[in-house]
């Protein structure tokens, strides 16, 4: 056995796919989204190339960081 995995741990009413529909936020509250999908997706891969290219220059440096969230 290379894994096992812990019944404890699932969800009992998971599903495969989650899909969201802001329509109740905008029909309710009047909720409009302030940037689109693309903008969106564009800020997080940003995000992440500064906090890698932050973490080289850590690394090339001498520094130990650590990345996972994960104890």
């Amino acid at each position: 056995m290379i894994v096992r995995i812990d019944p404890r741990y699932f969800r009992p009413a998971e599903v495969e796919t989650l899909l969201g529909d802001p329509a109740k936020a905008k029909a309710d509250l009047g909720w409009v989204p302030e940037i689109t999908l693309d903008e969106m997706i564009e800020e997080m891969v940003t995000h992440d190339l500064d906090l890698a290219r932050r973490h080289a220059l850590l690394k090339a440096n001498g520094y130990t960081i650590a990345v996972s969230k994960e104890s």
